[in-house]
C-alpha cells in the first residue's frame, strides 16, 4: 500500500481531522523511530503504515475498534502481516494480543502518549517547539487533565520500549515539532 492509498484509506474512514491529526502524529512518530533503529526502507514504510492506521475504524466502529478493521477493513487490502498484527496489538485488552514485536511494541508506546503530549502541546503557546519531559510528566499527575488517556499504558509503552519515558517524550516532541 502506497502512501497516498493509506491517507485515501484514512480519509474514508476517519472524517475527524482531530483523530486523522492524531493518526498521523503516531505514523510520524513510528517512522521516526523506524530511522532511529536503522531499518531498512520498507521497515520504516511499513511503521509509518501502521501508525497511521492504527485507529482506522475508531470513528466510525468504536466498539468493534481494531477488530472491525482487522475483520472487515485490511483483508480488502494488501497490508504487510507486521502492520495488521502491530494494529491487532496496538489494543490488547480488545484483541487479546500483547505486544511483542518490535513494530508492536512501538506502536503500543507511541500511541497514548501521542494524544497526551498534543494536549499538553494545546495549552502552551509554543506548542511541542521546546517541550520538556518534565512538563508532560507533571501534567500527567493531574487525573482531570486529558482524563481518557491510559497513564498505565503511558508507562506501559516506555517499558516495552525499553526506554526512559522523559527520553521518549523529550524524542517525541521533536519530531511533533517538525509535523
Amino acid at each position: 500500500m502506497t502512501r497516498q492509498q493509506a491517507e485515501t484509506l484514512l480519509k474514508e474512514w476517519i472524517p475527524n481531522e482531530n483523530l486523522q491529526q492524531h493518526c498521523r502524529m503516531v505514523a510520524s512518530a513510528m517512522e521516526a523511530y523506524a530511522q532511529k533503529l536503522g531499518k531498512d526502507d520498507t521497515d520504516i514504510h511499513n511503521w509509518w503504515l501502521a501508525g497511521l492506521l492504527h485507529d482506522l475504524d475508531w470513528e466510525k466502529k468504536p466498539d468493534e475498534h481494531p477488530n472491525y478493521a482487522l475483520e472487515h477493513i485490511f483483508p480488502e487490502t494488501d497490508l504487510p502481516d507486521a502492520v495488521v498484527g502491530a494494529i491487532r496489538a496496538h489494543a490488547p485488552e480488545r484483541t487479546g494480543t500483547e505486544p511483542e514485536s518490535g513494530i508492536e511494541r512501538y506502536l503500543f508506546a507511541c500511541d497514548e502518549i501521542s494524544g497526551f503530549m498534543h494536549a499538553v502541546a494545546l495549552m502552551r503557546p509554543t506548542g511541542f517547539a521546546g517541550m520538556k519531559a518534565k512538563s508532560v510528566t507533571k501534567k500527567m499527575k493531574d487525573r482531570r487533565f486529558a482524563a481518557n488517556v491510559s497513564r498505565e499504558d503511558i508507562h506501559k509503552g516506555a517499558e516495552l520500549i525499553d526506554t526512559d519515558l522523559g527520553d521518549h517524550i523529550v524524542f517525541l516532541a521533536e519530531v511533533f515539532d517538525r509535523m
